[in-house]
């Protein structure tokens, strides 16, 4: 009490609180913490508080968007099965229509990869610049057939000079830029041009197909000769494989099967599609010759084989128990599909 008669009385809001001193359980102390009041971490980030630091987180991750970024941005395997060419006009070829989709797909509606640089984001890639190689090399492989067997009459009549263009510049180098430092400094024409420069030469021989102005045969010896080329170039595919898995089959790390593995995607997908249109162009003579339920079984093979696409490219061996072999699936289908195309051939043979 006080002077006055005023009597002072302190009140305590939770008057079973231990006082301070008192050491408390640890289950208390556990249901008492607050992780969003504790202090940060020493671990935790720290956003720059001036411009030095902004500047320098900028400089810091705008390499990492600009390359990561934009390789995820480019980066397409378009293995679709339904693709087809569109607006064929009647009398057209449906596999000469069928390359110049392939190509311009490629070509001009994505990127194509294989003749960036390194300082572009796509010089990170490699599974699609393969996809792509393949597709084109397979496309070459059958614009020579079409030069040489399917554009003209017999082997001893004139080339085509459009087919003669296009296998001449489908054949070039896929990955030139704008300037070959390991041929001259100088400007130079890039692989994409090239391409392009290709797919006009075929698109203005198969206008002349449709207007009856330029040969486009139909037989059984020139389909034998267009398998059969097809059939090689699967051949030489199955034996690169044959030769990775025997030198680094059971590596955990292989940068080289992917590329591999992605090559072959690439030409088989072509052959896919193009063996597609080839059923429209020889209807007749597949009918005549009753081979159609063959022709269909070998191109579900291709099909199989060509849209096969693991996240991750694994190189194990053959009979290994947990990690599987990629390359040794997909040489099985290649062998199938080299197979049955050799079936067809004889059979057409007889």
């Amino acid at each position: 009490m006080l002077a006055g008669g005023v009597t002072i009385v302190s009140f305590d809001p939770e008057p079973n609180r231990p006082p301070p001193s008192a050491p408390t359980s640890l289950w208390r102390r556990v249901l008492a913490w607050r992780p969003w009041r504790s202090r940060p971490s020493v671990l935790a980030v720290r956003m720059p508080r001036s411009r030095w630091g902004w500047a320098l987180l900028a400089f810091v991750s705008l390499p990492v968007v600009y390359f990561v970024g934009g390789a995820l941005w480019i980066h397409q395997i378009s293995d679709e099965a339904d693709f087809a060419p569109r607006g064929v006009a009647p009398g057209e070829s449906q596999l000469v229509a069928a390359i110049a989709a392939l190509i311009t797909r490629e070509v001009d509606d994505h990127s194509w990869t294989p003749m960036h640089p390194w300082f572009l984001p796509s010089g990170l890639l490699d599974n699609m610049p393969n996809f792509q190689t393949g597709i084109v090399k397979a496309s070459a492989r059958v614009t020579v057939e079409l030069r040489d067997q399917l554009g003209r009459t017999r082997a001893s009549s004139v080339l085509d000079k459009d087919l003669d263009a296009a296998a001449s510049r489908l054949n070039a180098a896929p990955n030139v830029w704008f300037i070959e430092s390991s041929v001259s400094w100088l400007p130079t024409t890039p692989s994409s041009k090239q391409y392009r420069a290709g797919r006009d030469s075929l698109v203005a021989y198969n206008k002349r197909v449709g207007a009856g102005q330029a040969m486009f045969e139909r037989r059984s010896d020139t389909l034998q000769a267009l398998l059969q080329r097809m059939a090689n170039d699967i051949g030489a595919a199955s034996a690169q494989i044959d030769q990775h898995l025997t030198g680094h089959g059971g590596a955990l790390i292989d940068w080289h099967a992917d590329n591999i593995f992605y090559a072959n995607k690439g030409e088989l997908y072509a052959y896919y599609i193009m063996l597609k249109a080839i059923t429209a162009d020889f209807q007749a003579l597949l009918q005549e010759r009753g081979v159609t339920q063959p022709w269909q079984r070998m191109i579900d093979t291709f099909r199989t084989a060509a849209t096969m696409q693991p996240w991750v490219v694994i190189n194990g061996r053959p009979d290994s128990q947990f990690l599987p072999s990629h390359l040794a699936s997909q040489g099985f289908y290649l062998l199938r599909a080299r197979t049955q195309l050799r079936e067809i051939i004889d059979i057409l043979q007889r």
